[in-house]
């Protein structure tokens, strides 16, 4: 029995992950389209796709760019679009789920923590009453190629993933199982892999996209990890990616891809009162 215990970064994962790996494939159905983005906090920008590349331009000109992108589906006609936004010196981690079917969108934007950030202690953290995550995500809502208004967006926060212990196969040799347990938090251990023997429990979130299909994001504690992937569960399949330092240092990226076939083990029903 593998008894490590020595935490790794999110390089040397994407390296483990790697071999024979289920992603799923870069789709080209995005390419030569052109989104625009109507936010509901008042954002406009329009997103241009092309082949292996995206462009986005915003409507007050602030924010313009381009950069190499990812797309993919876990269900036909929405897309998980995921690119890294480098501006003034800053880079962001920037997934859209693109909805075709109901003409909206849900935008997660998250960051790494500067290096100071990392080396407060996690009690300290929580005696400010600070997350135990220094890792930074938001999340925003909108509507495609039309002006946003309320209720455009049918993606919403859910509880319905909470009490479920899932299994996750993300290659011949790498496999995890997540328990959530509640509103903001779930548990994960790898039973096989890099990182078996390793368990922690971290803050999360969910949103519903559609029937049985959710977003899921979570952020961890112990080594600074974004991670975000759609769970279909009517597929048995996830896709997704994990973003973090590559190495010990805070100078390279990592943002790799991850998917899986999946499974429900048990769902825990708890009594009302």
């Amino acid at each position: 029995m593998n008894t490590q215990s020595d935490w790794i970064t999110v390089g040397a994962l994407a390296e483990g992950f790697a071999p024979e790996a289920f992603i799923l494939p870069q789709l080209a159905d995005l390419a030569g389209e052109h989104f625009t983005l109507h936010f509901a906090n008042g954002w406009v920008i329009d997103h241009r796709f092309e082949a292996d590349r995206l462009s986005w331009s915003a409507a007050d000109g602030h924010s313009t760019g381009s950069a190499p992108y990812r797309a993919t589906s876990v269900r036909p006609g929405i897309y998980l679009v995921d690119f890294i936004k480098s501006e003034k010196g800053q880079d962001w981690s920037i997934s859209l789920v693109m909805d075709i079917l109901t003409q909206s969108f849900t935008a997660v934007i998250g960051r790494m923590p500067e290096e100071a950030d990392t080396r407060e202690g996690l009690y300290a953290r929580a005696l400010a009453g600070k997350n135990l995550t220094s890792v930074e995500v938001e999340f925003y809502h909108g509507s495609l190629d039309k002006p946003w208004q309320d209720g455009a967006c049918p993606h919403a926060l859910s509880r319905e993933l909470v009490g479920m212990r899932n299994l996750y196969r993300y290659s011949p040799s790498e496999v995890y199982e997540h328990i959530y347990l509640n509103d903001n938090f779930y548990s994960w251990q790898c039973l096989k892999g890099v990182e078996q023997g390793l368990c922690d429990t971290d803050r999360c979130h969910y949103y519903k996209i559609a029937d049985q299909l959710y977003l899921f994001v979570w952020r961890e504690k112990i080594v600074p990890t974004l991670g975000l992937v759609m769970i279909d569960l009517q597929a048995h399949r996830s896709d997704g990616k994990i973003f973090g330092y590559a190495g010990g240092s805070f100078d390279e990226l990592a943002n790799f891809p991850v998917a899986s076939h999946c499974s429900i083990l048990n769902i825990t029903e708890y009594p009302n009162d």
